[in-house]
C-alpha cells in the first residue's frame, strides 16, 4: 500500500463527512477534502466530482496526491429518496467505481461508507458479514448502496466497510444540522398531513446518533491495517420500535398522532384527496420502514474497534423531538403547566 499518510475523503462537506473530517483533523491526521465547491474546516480542499473519472481531479492534482494519499474514505452519496434511478446509479454506484479506480491508482486503502439498509426488505438480525441474502429492496437508494458494496468487495483493494443506520441527531442534545428521512416523515405526521399509515407497531427503526457514526468511521480509519476485509455496523445498541415512537409522540400536546393500521388492510383510496396526495408524495417513500422488524448486529464494532453502541430508547427520541421544537422544525411547543402558572403569577403581580 502507498506509504502516504494523507486521507482523501469524498463527500467531506456532507452530514457524515463533516464530522469525520473534524475528528480526524483534531487527532492530527492530514486530511484532503474532496467537495464540489465548499471548504471544510480542518482539511485541505480539492474540488472534484465523483461522477467523473479520477473524481474530476485534474492531472496535476492527481500527480501531487499520488504518494501522499494512503487511504481513500468514500462517503459521497445521494441519500434522498424518490429520485430517478439514474441519479443513484451515477452518484452511488458509478461514483464508487470511480473512487475505487483512483484508490487503485494511488495504491491506497479504501474505506466505504454504506448503509445497514443494504439488508433490503428482510427481517430479523442482519449481521456485519452478510450482504447477499437474496433480499429485495424497497427503494433505489438501498439497491444502489448494495451494488456499490458489491463493487468494493470485488475490487481486490484493501478495504473496510462502515454501515451507518438511520443517521439522527447528537446523542446528548438531539441536535442535527440535516433534516432528512425520518425527520421529513415526522414533520408530515405531527402536522397532521398523514393521519393514517400502514405499519406494524412491532416494526423497528435503526436510529444512530451522528457522533457514533463518525466515531466508528474514524476508528475504522485508524485501525485500518488490522481490519482489512471487515464490515462495521455504526448503529445504536438497539432499534426503536414503532410502538415506542408512537407513545413518545403522544406525550406532546402540539403533535398529531397517526393511526398505524395493518398493511394488508390499508388502502390509500380510503384517504381524502389531500391526505392521499401527501401519502403518495411522502408516505410511500418510507412505509417499508414502518413494517420491518430489524436488528443490526454490531459485534465487530464492539470487539474489533472497542466502541460501545449507544442505547436508543424513549429518552433519546425525546431529545430528538425537543431539538426539533427548539429550532422550529416541528413547530413550537405548547407551554407547560408550570409555564402557564408562572405567566399567570407574573400577570397578577402587575395588577
Amino acid at each position: 500500500m502507498s506509504a502516504g499518510t494523507g486521507i482523501l475523503i469524498t463527500g467531506a462537506a456532507g452530514h457524515v463527512g463533516t464530522d469525520v473530517v473534524a475528528r480526524l483533523s483534531r487527532r492530527g491526521h492530514s486530511v484532503i477534502a474532496l467537495t464540489h465547491d465548499r471548504a471544510v474546516a480542518g482539511a485541505r480542499p480539492v474540488k472534484g466530482d465523483v461522477r467523473r473519472e479520477d473524481l474530476g481531479l485534474d492531472r496535476q492534482t492527481v500527480s501531487e496526491l499520488t504518494g501522499e494519499v494512503g487511504l481513500v474514505v468514500h462517503s459521497a452519496a445521494v441519500t434522498d429518496f424518490g429520485l430517478p434511478e439514474q441519479s443513484y446509479t451515477e452518484l452511488n454506484v458509478d461514483g464508487t467505481a470511480n473512487a475505487l479506480a483512483l484508490a487503485r491508482r494511488f495504491d491506497a486503502g479504501f474505506v466505504y461508507v454504506s448503509t445497514t439498509y443494504v439488508c433490503g426488505e428482510t427481517e430479523g438480525t442482519f449481521h456485519e458479514d452478510q450482504l447477499d441474502i437474496g433480499q429485495q429492496f424497497s427503494n433505489d437508494y438501498e439497491h444502489s448502496k448494495y451494488r456499490a458494496e458489491q463493487l468494493v468487495r470485488a475490487s481486490g483493494l484493501r478495504s473496510v466497510v462502515v454501515r451507518p443506520g438511520i443517521v439522527t441527531g447528537e446523542y446528548r442534545t438531539g441536535n442535527t444540522q440535516v433534516y432528512k428521512h425520518i425527520y421529513q416523515l415526522l414533520k408530515v405526521i405531527v402536522e397532521g398531513r398523514l393521519r393514517t399509515l400502514p405499519g406494524n407497531y412491532a416494526a423497528t427503526l435503526g436510529l444512530v446518533p451522528i457522533g457514533h457514526v463518525a466515531d466508528v468511521t474514524v476508528a475504522a480509519v485508524e485501525r485500518f491495517a488490522e481490519n482489512i476485509g471487515c464490515t462495521f455496523h455504526a448503529v445504536g445498541a438497539n432499534s426503536l420500535s414503532l410502538r415506542t415512537i408512537s407513545d413518545v409522540l403522544a406525550e406532546y400536546p402540539c403533535f398529531r398522532i397517526p393511526d398505524f393500521v395493518p398493511p394488508a388492510t390499508f388502502s390509500e383510496y380510503d384517504l381524502d384527496d389531500i391526505e392521499r396526495s401527501y401519502y403518495q408524495k411522502v408516505g410511500t417513500l418510507y412505509t417499508s420502514y414502518l413494517r420491518r422488524r430489524l436488528e443490526f448486529d454490531s459485534t465487530n464494532t464492539r470487539e474489533r474497534l472497542g466502541l460501545t453502541p449507544p442505547a436508543i430508547g424513549p429518552g433519546y427520541f425525546r431529545r430528538l423531538l425537543d431539538s426539533c421544537l427548539r429550532t422550529g422544525y416541528l413547530g413550537r411547543p405548547e407551554p407547560s403547566v408550570a409555564e402557564v402558572l408562572a405567566r399567570l403569577q407574573a400577570e397578577r403581580s402587575l395588577v
